[in-house]
């Protein structure tokens, strides 16, 4: 039978995570350390993988329990007996016992009489680390950092979400530009999760019931630092071929299969929480997809004796709910057809008539009538926001019929809490060593006070400049490194070669656009007018080099057709190599590109991003923002700390189009090839640049973190949710 470690406040247990990995007793905390995600977003806990054998750290894509199990025990034995090495140990495992210890945290010195009201954070997606491939993109990353801050601040908050047997698609471009998606299963055994278990030592399941079956389902634990997510898996022999398969993919482009899947992570995810015996305080849905559990928090009270409105009255105050974007495509709805299906035994577990239940979350559109989650999230909470603030005027707008008796729409209850991103994670560690040494080695626990960036100054402009182009020239060895390994593996084309980086310069100037390929994002914009794009990438002495990275749902045809478009271009023999495409992005190649690039630039078609938080990660590194003033760049940008793309308003779409590619080419020639490469002083040092790194650094870094997001969140929503 597994150890089982009881956890506090709950009437279940987990399973302790088996050292079963034969190593010397000197280093055998190695083993505990794999099972907690707090390594991640250490750089010292990493250089303890990485140094006993760094090329097979890096071939084994960073994944610690694979690594401590194929690792030669000849360099396991090595680093045991290496003293540099086990003070380098001693010392992380002080950090680690003394962080998981912490009493004094910011939650408990701020609302000490609320950090033992928990929070249950729900999402489709979260994205934690390249082994842990559960995400597909931004929203994901975003849930994956809300639980690291969490973690940080010590906030009493716990994540529900689905555990993904193959996870989200492995990308492959084929000669012609085609996305190919690869689906791989993943093993279990090698990631850090391990089965929530009942009282008598066995897997803890719930069950959610659908007209015609029951579906069951195991709970699995993820540690991130001191946070829990747990992790629902219906791969279970009790249950049917197709419901085995609900939790097998991220985002089944099958919207039978698409229901029942928020159905589990709404539904099942409040049964797994009573399972474990938690009772939280605060219910956040991010995204629509978790909707259901408004009704499952109510279908509770109704089988307790309340009526279904006296049950939603009460239950609604503590449901907080984030939409992430005004596209229609990542607004979730459903025909009704398919609410018959699934959930004609819900409503009358709720006292309602079919009519009554479809009235709850019932849309009116052009072509029919549909059930929309986004709606039913927004009615049954009390706490609703936006994620900038222009997202926020959009979502107001975009939702004001829903408050028909509200005449000003700046009065429709919806707020916002601009995103941000967890420094820890993002930032590059030779930046860190530089930022101790000139900022205070507790800057990182003020990071969200902008007096602890006024010190930037201080910082020499070489130093700054020395540790960039480390980045740049890092983020060239790795992409070198990729083509070779693709180029060794057979099946590669000459071409192919040179459009995925193999002609990448370190000393050019580098912009990054790197997000995923939907059709407003406009990864094409660039290439409005060719002939101009050509002289600007192979001027002499003065050359650009643009790196995109993305990818399509594989039920995006649009979007693959983008990809298509945009892979035909770069791969053209008069781009000179200096256009690339790198195939199959994740975090790993993002923390490379957000870390490595000179520009990070972004063009969506204005108002459509809500708010974006790549650009927040490249800022962190000193990368300057070229974007278009939509979501977080419109709070950030400041004349002086990057660059912006057309004006400050929203047009139509082809005069926004046309007006946005034009401001896009003058501002390259005119103002940020000149400033990169003929503004330079002593040793060739790009004085002018750095100034307005130092710039973006200082005033970008502490607002458009996770820390001053989190605890906007704690004031702003989760304390009235609790009151």
């Amino acid at each position: 039978m597994i150890a089982a470690v009881k956890e506090p406040n709950m009437t279940t247990f987990r399973a302790k995570p088996p050292n079963h990995f034969d190593l010397p007793r000197r280093i055998n905390r190695l083993g505990e350390l794999a099972y907690n995600l707090w390594w991640t977003w250490n750089p010292n806990a990493q250089r303890l993988f990485n140094r006993i054998d760094n090329a097979l750290w890096e071939r084994l894509n960073h994944n610690p329990l694979r690594f401590l199990r194929q690792a030669g025990r000849f360099e396991i034995n090595a680093a045991a007996q290496d003293s540099v090495y086990l003070e380098l140990y001693d010392r992380v495992f002080r950090d680690f016992d003394a962080y998981l210890n912490e009493t004094d945290t910011w939650c408990a010195r701020e609302h000490s009489g609320n950090c033992k009201k928990s929070i249950a954070y729900f999402s489709m997606e979260f994205g934690l680390h390249e082994t842990m491939p559960i995400y597909s993109g931004g929203l994901g990353v975003l849930a994956g950092d809300h639980l690291k801050e969490a973690s940080d601040l010590g906030l009493p908050l716990a994540g529900i979400g689905l555990m993904y047997a193959e996870g989200y698609f492995s990308q492959r471009i084929s000669e012609d530009g085609w996305q190919e998606a690869v689906n791989r299963p993943l093993n279990f055994d090698d990631l850090p999760v391990m089965p929530v278990l009942g009282k008598d030592g066995e897997p803890l399941k719930i069950s959610v019931t659908f007209p015609d079956r029951e579906v069951v389902a195991i709970i699995w634990e993820l540690r991130v630092g001191r946070v829990p997510l747990y992790l629902l898996d219906t791969d279970l022999d009790e249950n049917s071929p197709a419901d085995r398969k609900l939790t097998e993919r991220l985002y089944w482009s099958d919207i039978d299969l698409r229901i029942a899947q928020e159905i589990l992570l709404g539904v099942g995810g409040v049964r797994a929480i009573r399972a474990m015996g938690c009772d939280p305080g605060v219910w956040h849905m991010n995204e629509g997809h978790a909707a259901f559990l408004t009704l499952e928090r109510a279908r509770e009270l109704v089988a307790g004796g309340l009526t279904f409105k006296k049950a939603i009255a009460k239950t609604r105050a503590g449901n907080v709910f984030t939409t992430h974007t005004p596209v229609p495509a990542g607004n979730d709805e459903f025909p009704l057809w398919l609410i018959d299906k699934n959930l004609s035994n819900f409503w009358a577990e709720l006292g309602l008539t079919r009519d009554e239940f479809v009235d709850l979350a019932r849309h009116g559109q052009s072509w029919g009538e549909t059930f929309s989650m986004p709606i039913l999230a927004l009615r049954h909470s009390d706490g609703r926001n936006a994620v900038s603030e222009l997202h926020g005027h959009v979502s107001r707008r975009m939702w004001q019929f829903l408050w028909p008796d509200v005449r000003d729409v700046d009065e429709v209850p919806i707020t916002s809490v601009t995103n941000g991103v967890h420094t820890a994670t993002w930032m590059a560690r030779r930046l860190r060593v530089l930022y101790d040494k000139y900022l205070g080695e507790d800057w990182l626990d003020r990071l969200d006070d902008p007096e602890t960036w006024d010190r930037m100054d201080a910082i020499p402009e070489a130093d700054l400049w020395a540790v960039h182009m480390h980045l740049k020239r890092k983020l060239a060895f790795y992409v070198l490194n990729r083509v070779r390994a693709r180029w060794m593996g057979g099946g590669f084309h000459p071409v192919q070669a040179i459009a995925s980086g193999a002609m990448l310069d370190p000393y050019v100037l580098t912009i990054g656009f790197s997000r995923r390929f939907a059709t407003y994002k406009r990864a094409s914009l660039i290439f409005s007018d060719l002939d101009r794009l050509h002289e600007l990438v192979n001027r002499p002495n003065r050359p650009v080099q643009i790196i995109f990275a993305g990818k399509a749902h594989p039920a995006d045809e649009p979007g693959k057709q983008l990809i298509q478009e945009v892979y035909r271009v770069v791969k053209k023999a008069e781009n000179g190599g200096r256009l690339v495409f790198l195939e199959d992005y994740d975090i790993n190649l993002a923390r490379y590109l957000v870390q490595g690039v000179d520009v990070w630039m972004n063009n969506p078609r204005r108002p459509n991003e809500a708010s974006g938080t790549s650009g927040m990660k490249a800022a962190l590194n000193g990368v300057l923002n070229f974007s278009v003033l939509d979501g977080w760049w419109r709070e950030a940008y400041n004349g002086e700390n990057g660059w912006a793309i057309g004006p400050d308003a929203d047009l139509d779409a082809v005069v926004s189009d046309d007006a946005d590619a034009d401001s896009l080419y003058d501002t390259l020639e005119n103002e940020i090839i000149p400033l990169y490469y003929t503004e330079r002083g002593a040793n060739d040092l790009p004085v002018k640049w750095v100034v307005r790194m130092k710039e973006s650094l200082r005033t970008i870094t502490p607002l458009f973190s996770t820390r001053r997001m989190l605890k906007e969140y704690v004031g702003r929503l989760y304390l009235p949710a609790m009151k």
